[in-house]
């Protein structure tokens, strides 16, 4: 058995004091391999040189809507530079680029959607052309969302990251080819919905990920997240449906490195 965090922003600034205690943290409680999303393209260079470092870690290339508004290219432009990332990196005979994204909508943040549909669509091409998986962001707008995908859906499918919904949608996106990834949200018994969604899905469709160093646990608020918490993710989850961690280990990490071709 082996833990895999799906998703973890391992390359901020956040862990440039540790990084390399934390990953030995997490190696000894199982963990075997972390993602780590692109959000900008200024973000890639180092995010790969960082990745190369360690056989464990992995990376996507992407743009975060969050980043959308600082964007210095238009929607077409982007997804060529997503393109052409992916195929100097594969150039460079690296195996270390696994998906497209983090990539997306969000409606909480003041960039209109009409703005981001564009660069999430182009994303999405680019992951066709590349037949890579796809790292999806999505916040209040799983509509959007679900018409970009049906209008453009890779090939490899890819992951809702930090999925919170009802059993409807996460069927709709499980129809489309689409796992769901399972975070620190879980660990929070107000989060019943989602709880109840992700109880009763098909394991073979779930993630576990941190989202580190964000998205911290129920009694961590306030605190950095890590990955070396992920094992309470794979714990609740655990629990919720009634099967051993061991079952949730084993399960979510094959799915992982089935997706992402680890």
């Amino acid at each position: 058995m082996a833990l895999i965090d799906s998703h973890c922003h391992f390359d901020f600034d956040s862990f440039s004091a540790d990084r390399g205690q934390v990953w030995a943290r997490c190696q000894g409680l199982g963990m075997q391999g972390l993602i780590i999303p692109g959000v900008s393209i200024p973000q890639w260079r180092h995010l790969f040189a960082l990745v190369q470092s360690e056989p464990g870690w992995f990376g996507a290339v992407g743009v975060h809507p969050w980043w959308v508004a600082d964007l210095a290219l238009g929607a077409a432009e982007v997804g060529r530079a997503v393109v052409e990332r992916v195929q100097h990196e594969r150039k460079r005979g690296g195996q270390h680029c696994v998906a497209i994204g983090e990539c997306g909508l969000d409606a909480n943040i003041e960039t209109p959607l009409e703005a981001q549909i564009p660069v999430f669509e182009a994303q999405l091409q680019a992951a066709q052309t590349l037949s890579l998986p796809v790292i999806v962001h999505c916040v209040r707008c799983h509509s959007e969302v679900l018409k970009a995908l049906k209008s453009i859906c890779p090939e490899k499918g890819g992951v809702i990251h930090a999925f919170s919904g009802s059993r409807e949608i996460a069927e709709e996106y499980i129809r489309l080819g689409f796992s769901l990834g399972v975070g620190g949200t879980i660990t929070y018994e107000r989060a019943a919905k989602t709880r109840a969604t992700l109880s009763d899905v098909p394991l073979e469709k779930l993630l576990l990920e941190s989202d580190a160093p964000d998205m911290p646990h129920a009694g961590r608020q306030g605190e950095r997240n890590s990955p070396e918490y992920l094992p309470a993710v794979a714990q609740t989850l655990a629990e919720l449906r009634g099967v051993p961690v061991e079952t949730v280990i084993a399960q979510t990490g094959n799915n992982a490195r089935v997706l992402f071709g680890l």
